[in-house]
């Protein structure tokens, strides 16, 4: 995620893992599962079940990426939704200046590999969901590495934390109800 020049993800070459040493995270009903740092899984719904683990199939130039495999499929009902998200702390979002006039874009770019093709979504969040853009992206050939770049103007309405607390939630959606 890069705004004003900088990227805003921590550990976005999912290298660092101090909490599960590569050992695979099972995510079902809850919040924060995480896998590698800074990186957590998340699902509200309690029939659908994936597993997050370190990995070294990545693409070129990288040495570990996260892979997500689902264990249980459900078809997601009502509220249900299964996400990949981090946080990012509302001090090192402050810069883009959302909920202002100043407010700045913001650009995402990352790596995926699905067994999957077709399109594909998330969201950036404030920290109380109040505020939500929706992006989508394609994935156009199975089992192979795509690099994605999805850029969205800042928001100049809203609440953004710039302290402490979540200033943005990156969000890749997994599945989730209508």
């Amino acid at each position: 995620l890069d705004a004003v020049g900088s990227n805003l993800i921590i550990n976005g070459a999912m290298t660092i893992d101090q909490r599960n040493a590569g050992a695979s995270v099972t995510v079902n009903t809850g919040n924060a599962f995480y896998s590698v740092d800074r990186f957590f899984g998340a699902g509200t719904g309690s029939a659908g079940v994936f597993t997050l683990q370190q990995s070294t199939d990545t693409p070129v130039g990288f040495s570990n990426s996260v892979k997500i495999t689902v264990t249980t499929s459900a078809t997601a009902n009502g509220t249900d939704n299964y996400r990949f998200n981090q946080a990012i702390e509302g001090f090192n979002f402050a810069p883009l200046e959302f909920g202002s006039s100043n407010a700045k874009s913001i650009t995402l770019s990352f790596w995926v590999r699905s067994s999957l093709t077709g399109t594909f979504g998330g969201a950036l969040q404030n920290s109380n969901k109040s505020r939500t853009f929706p992006y989508t992206y394609n994935i156009t050939d199975a089992n192979t590495w795509e690099h994605k770049t999805i850029t969205i103007a800042g928001d100049t309405t809203g609440t953004w934390l710039t302290n402490n607390g979540i200033g943005l939630l990156v969000v890749w959606c997994l599945g989730a109800a209508d």
